[in-house]
């Protein structure tokens, strides 16, 4: 009998632990299902976050007293792959209007053509013809060297009118201040 006391008291504190690990996770209720390996669930914060393994979605699943609720992440995914769906069809259709353009193209009678069947002038014949002696040429004449001796007297005679007013308005300043 005295074995069967000893032992009594050694399963108590034993039984105890696992009645409160038990308890513990039977006032939580339980965790949301897994549905054959589709969803791996971690720890994390207040509740778990939940992969789907088949569509990579991610969601963060908490008890709120009613039972579990999962919310999804959001997924800068779903927006990349939405984003390259709508390029990939501007893309096509930018494509078809190309074709269409094209054909337009193709359909409309060619304006010039590639190939000219004319020889080219040759290199006299680029230069422009000569004037007939009947015709009026014009001709500039350059000035001579008395009329370059009248401008620069003039420009001379200028430029010492410029630095003599240059000089009285600073003398009238000076004097002023």
């Amino acid at each position: 009998m005295r074995t069967a006391k000893s032992s009594s008291k050694f399963l108590s504190p034993v039984a105890l632990a696992l009645c409160l690990a038990a308890g513990g996770h039977a006032f939580a209720g339980p965790m949301p299902e897994t549905e054959n390996g589709r969803y791996s669930l971690s720890p994390a914060g207040d509740g778990v976050l939940r992969l789907d393994t088949r569509t990579g979605a991610v969601s963060t699943c908490t008890n709120s007293g009613a039972g579990w609720a999962c919310y999804a992440v959001p997924d800068e995914r779903t927006a990349m792959d939405s984003e390259i769906g709508r390029l990939q069809s501007d893309i096509g259709r930018l494509q078809a209007e190309n074709e269409k353009l094209k054909s337009e193209l193709a359909s409309r009678e060619p304006t010039v053509s590639g190939k000219i069947e004319e020889p080219l002038p040759k290199a006299d014949s680029l230069k422009p013809p000569k004037a007939a002696e009947n015709e009026r040429k014009i001709e500039i004449p350059l000035p001579s060297d008395r009329d370059m001796d009248r401008m620069m007297s003039f420009l001379e005679k200028a430029w010492r009118r410029l630095i003599e007013m240059a000089n009285r308005v600073q003398r009238d300043v000076n004097g002023k201040i």
